[in-house]
């Protein structure tokens, strides 16, 4: 399936070294006034060429609206985003269409196909997020003009090196201030050399990524299936790369008893009077599979870059065990560019729910 959603739903579409790759967005609301420089801010976080600690893949990543947009506004219709491969060199995969790249889909992508693009990644390349990212901004756009909402993601582990942040006060500006997107000021540095060294090592490193969601309405979730969380657990998972996601304390949860994990309840006095709260968040904004209101915070593992330069055992189409030298651009590390990534994919998720929300009204 290349589709996500029910409300707001996205289609991507395209593979990496194409002439393009883009996204169909339907279900968006009518008269949103549309921050296409809101857009292509997110596509630029994400594209590739920022600096050494990425891929030297050189793309503009310039976002082209097709449809569904009139004089800025969202006419309700099918918007059609696209992004040209402008830095595409599908001759230098040449040497690997007739090899299966360790941990990459080049395999399985032939076991269940018969045929697959061996020019990069093809379909399974991260460049498919491009589209992801380009919908996730239209998301956020109507997550902040109806609730509020804001979604922040960041780097918070690389390697062995872990950052200390504080997800309730953590800024956008912050994250964005630090070459690695690690608003820690005493790691990002750390983080930015170890990435480095991996890359004149000719290897690579994995992390994670935390995220934080403000300003949720209550409601947002639809049990049994389609929890909330579980379906962040779903938009997390599809994304290249990763390993793992868990929301609220996660797996440290399991080594608490309940008197010391329960979210206790109380009435706030000042801001929104009246409202329900809960004095710790262990639940990760989420009870039941619904919103409460609290941020919703999470964190998502992610491999480190199956492309490495140096040799790696292998077979071929035919059965023989030969060693494999990648030579191409990839990231050292895709935790520099993921942010965006997962804040998209937790907007889209919340947008959709957030209209489901409002169709019961």
């Amino acid at each position: 399936m290349n589709t996500f959603g029910h409300l707001f739903r996205i289609t991507t579409w395209g593979e990496s070294h194409g002439g393009a790759v883009g996204v169909v967005v339907d279900g968006c609301p009518p008269q949103i006034d549309l921050d296409i420089s809101a857009i292509q801010f997110e596509l630029d976080r994400r594209k590739p060429g920022q600096s050494h600690l990425t891929t030297p893949r050189q793309e503009g990543d310039a976002v082209e609206i097709l449809s569904g947009l009139f004089e800025g506004k969202t006419l309700g219709t099918p918007i059609s985003m696209l992004v040209w491969n402008k830095d595409a060199r599908p001759a230098a995969y040449n040497h690997l269409k007739d090899l299966y790249r360790p941990s990459h889909a080049d395999y399985t992508y032939q076991q269940k196909y018969g045929i697959r693009n061996w020019q990069g990644g093809g379909r399974a390349s991260a460049r498919e997020t491009i589209g992801r990212v380009a919908a996730g901004a239209i998301a956020k756009q109507i997550l902040c003009e109806r609730s509020g909402t804001e979604v922040l993601a960041y780097v918070k582990q690389i390697h062995t090196l872990t950052a200390d942040v504080d997800t309730d006060t953590v800024t956008l500006d912050a994250i964005e201030a630090s070459p690695v997107r690690c608003p820690d000021p005493i790691v990002s540095p750390k983080m930015a050399e170890r990435i480095d060294q991996a890359r004149r090592d000719q290897d690579s490193l994995g992390g994670v990524i935390a995220s934080v969601t403000r300003n949720v309405p209550v409601g947002l979730g639809e049990p049994v299936f389609d929890k909330l969380k579980a379906d962040l657990a779903k938009a997390m998972m599809s994304l290249p790369a990763t390993l793992g996601f868990q929301i609220g304390s996660g797996f440290e949860g399991t080594a608490m008893t309940g008197s010391e994990h329960n979210d206790a309840f109380y009435i706030e006095k000042e801001g929104e009077a009246g409202r329900v709260r809960t004095r710790t968040n262990n639940s990760g904004g989420t009870q039941g599979g619904i919103s409460n209101g609290e941020n919703i915070v999470f964190q998502v593992a992610f491999k480190p870059t199956a492309t490495i330069g140096k040799p790696q055992q292998t077979v071929d189409v035919d059965g023989n065990e030969v060693t494999l030298e990648a030579s191409g651009r990839h990231d050292p590390c895709v935790l520099v560019r993921a942010p965006a990534i997962v804040e998209a994919m937790a907007a889209l998720v919340l947008t959709d729910h957030l209209l489901r929300q409002q169709a019961k009204s």
